[in-house]
């Protein structure tokens, strides 16, 4: 079955660009002009939205937070060239990753590959890792605190995946960026910060309040997640 991407942006010359990339390299493409029309098509079930920030009628942030209500769905958000509150703010609400304006439609059909790639089920790994009474499923894309399911977007996985690998040991922050985001990317502390403390937040909420510890001036680690 051929993926299917969302694009949500009101200006319609970006909205070709990126249907006739994201067309070339294979996937169906939608569209909507303004939020509202946005998240009613976001909730139809895509399997990645590319959502613009600056939106009609409901804006991309607002979009994201109602949308992370009910859906999982991938997020790669549009922000404004050197605008880093959009972005930290859209990572804090659940966004997987995001691009700036004016970008290159080779490098977001690469970050959409990405995403998507990870986001994808793998039947190798449905076996699952336990860690406390953490526990995550890869191949079903699923976290557990105990009985309870804690929702998490592809990029969260992935950084919870990497910790949880080496439970004993501290990650620096450039070196878990260079696991999570590959090498050739370049991606911010704070963006980092956003998914770590949505992580903490997501986990705490589900009963696991001690899930990552930071070591101040070395980096993260898997805390015992003994449970609330």
């Amino acid at each position: 079955m051929t993926t299917r991407i969302l694009i949500v942006d009101d200006d319609p010359q970006i909205r070709d660009v990126l249907r006739i990339a994201l067309g070339q390299a294979g996937y169906d493409v939608v569209e909507a002009a303004d939020g509202a029309a946005g998240l009613a098509a976001a909730l139809e079930g895509p399997d990645l939205v590319v959502l613009d920030i600056g939106l009609p009628e409901m804006d991309g942030r607002e979009v994201c937070r109602q949308l992370r209500k009910t859906s999982e769905v991938p997020v790669l958000f549009l922000t404004a060239e050197g605008d880093e509150i959009d972005r930290v703010v859209g990572l804090e609400l659940g966004a997987d990753d995001y691009v700036t304006k004016p970008f290159s439609p080779r490098e977001l059909v690469a970050r959409c590959r990405a995403i998507l790639k990870r986001a994808a089920p793998v039947a190798a790994e449905a076996e699952g890792v336990a860690h406390g009474v953490l526990a995550l499923d890869r191949g079903r894309h699923e976290a557990r605190v105990g009985p309870v399911s804690v929702p998490l977007t592809a990029r969260e996985m992935e950084i919870l995946e990497r910790l949880i690998a080496r439970p004993d040991q501290v990650i620096p922050r450039p070196t878990l960026v260079d696991l999570v985001y590959g090498t050739n990317v370049h991606v911010s502390d704070r963006t980092v910060d956003s998914h770590l403390r949505n992580l903490r937040a997501k986990l705490a909420g589900a009963g696991c309040p001690d899930a990552i510890e930071t070591v101040h001036g070395v980096g993260v680690r898997m805390g015992p997640c003994r449970g609330a």
